[in-house]
């Protein structure tokens, strides 16, 4: 009896201490991409590197790739609710929209050997793993 009355008493101590560190369980943790990671897998496949990167309820035009001094860039936006949808009375909005980007290191490829697809909310890219080729030295005789 004694234990449990400690036991109850060091819970109630415990308790603010708790709720300040644990939010409640329903509440999602707080992040800065609106909920969107852009969660991207790489892996090889006959030579090639293979990114498969998550943009769901994104259309295919609203997504760029670009590639620029070693690094791919992927660029993606979603518009919002029109303007004129005024007549819902939003009680709790999770879907992001706006602007999300993230860009990866891959070095220096020829950049012509990129390929890009998307289907049901996945981005795959795939590119040569090995660096462009450098032209070699040309000997020139001399005569």
């Amino acid at each position: 009896m004694k234990f449990q009355l400690a036991n109850a008493h060091m819970n109630s101590l415990l308790d603010p201490l708790l709720d300040f560190f644990a939010p409640d369980f329903f509440e999602d943790a707080p992040s800065n991409d609106g909920g969107l990671a852009m969660s991207t897998d790489v892996h090889l496949e006959d030579g090639n590197y293979v990114m498969e990167m998550e943009l769901p309820g994104f259309r295919k035009e609203d997504i760029r790739v670009s590639f620029k001094d070693g690094y791919l860039t992927i660029k993606a936006t979603r518009e919002g609710p029109a303007k004129g949808d005024g007549n819902k009375n939003v009680v709790r909005r999770e879907r992001f929209y706006g602007a999300v980007s993230r860009s990866f290191y891959v070095g220096d490829i020829d950049e012509t050997k990129i390929k890009a697809s998307y289907q049901d909310g996945i981005l795959t890219l795939s590119f040569p793993s090995g660096r462009k080729e450098e032209p070699k030295d040309h000997l020139i005789a001399i005569e």
